[in-house]
């Protein structure tokens, strides 16, 4: 009798534990789909005029520098053992490249304007979920079954539907009002987002793979990845038109609202990526939109259109493909 409970003990506590970080797999996804979601309403309430009127690029450096410094302490805090790993450069270089690869599509994105409309950009950039996917599975050797590509290719619908339910301005009236944002697209731009695109998914596939490759602590990755990334976007302010202007001109509170939340969003991801995969991460995305849009309607009295609940509908059953839930 006394054996028998306790190997009903035993069983009891491998299943308490699993069911402790499936809740806390849970908060995590959650509150990273939270702050996914409020990024834009919280850049349009920086807006002045409805202008930007901070540097978007000084924006991104302290970004970076947050979750360096986040990084760091909890790395002395946490994992002072690995403060005596031998590292060598070869560990350290390859977090330059998702750094490089990222200011070569903020770049992009910015060249591409001149070649197609916004909401163009916007439709077609959701191409990034087919791309992100054929490379996770290529380079991870990751092979997806059908229903987990019918489920990403339902995700890709559900972006669509969801940048088609924000266009509140039928395109007579946008034309009318604002020359110049007829709905186009030149071949050089056509090429230039599908560069864009494949570019975006190899980095994020690059990041996940030297995050599960190297026997490292997480925190002391993430300090090399964001050391890097202070050092490039840095360079990137250091060139940019906007470095005329003070560093930390047109700040309010609110855009330190957005340095936090975007920094703390870059450490869950981290975290994503090291435990799970960028398959996740594209869902946490999906899941943003229909939050993003739950905020505008809180905050700016947004309406919502059929194709909104449309892109629920389709997320719902992508989720229910891919993770069997």
């Amino acid at each position: 009798m006394i054996i028998k409970n306790m190997e009903s003990a035993d069983l009891a506590a491998p299943q308490k534990g699993h069911r402790v970080t499936q809740v806390c797999w849970g908060l995590l996804l959650a509150l990273s789909v939270l702050i996914y979601g409020s990024h834009a309403p919280l850049i349009t309430l920086c807006k002045v005029d409805n202008k930007i009127p901070f540097s978007s690029s000084s924006c991104v450096v302290l970004i970076e520098l947050a979750k360096f410094i986040v990084s760091l302490g909890l790395l002395f805090l946490r994992g002072r053992h690995s403060l005596h790993i031998a590292v060598s450069w070869k560990h350290v270089v390859p977090y330059a490249v998702p750094a490089l690869l990222y200011a070569v599509n903020n770049n992009l994105v910015v060249f591409m304007q001149v070649h197609m409309d916004p909401s163009t950009f916007q439709v077609l950039s959701n191409l990034k979920i087919a791309s992100t996917a054929l490379l996770y599975s290529a380079a991870l050797r990751k092979r997806l079954n059908r229903r987990q590509w019918l489920s990403l290719a339902l995700l890709m619908a559900a972006g669509i539907c969801h940048t088609h339910s924000s266009m509140g301005t039928p395109k007579q009236k946008v034309d009318e009002a604002i020359p110049g944002t007829q709905f186009h697209i030149t071949a050089l731009g056509l090429l230039l987002l599908l560069v864009y695109c494949i570019v975006s998914g190899l980095a994020a596939v690059y990041t996940e793979l030297i995050l599960k490759t190297q026997r490292l602590p997480l925190n002391l990755q993430n300090l090399f990845l964001y050391f890097f990334g202070i050092v490039v976007n840095s360079g990137a302010h250091l060139a940019s038109a906007e470095v005329s202007s003070g560093f930390f001109d047109g700040y309010s509170w609110w855009v330190g609202v957005i340095v936090v939340t975007q920094a703390l969003n870059g450490l869950l991801m981290s975290v994503v990526m090291k435990h799970s995969s960028n398959i996740t991460r594209l869902f946490v995305i999906s899941c943003s939109m229909l939050v993003n849009a739950v905020y505008s309607v809180a905050l700016f009295n947004l309406q919502l259109t059929p194709l909104f609940f449309v892109s629920v509908f389709f997320i719902a059953v992508a989720i229910h493909l891919y993770y069997h839930v």
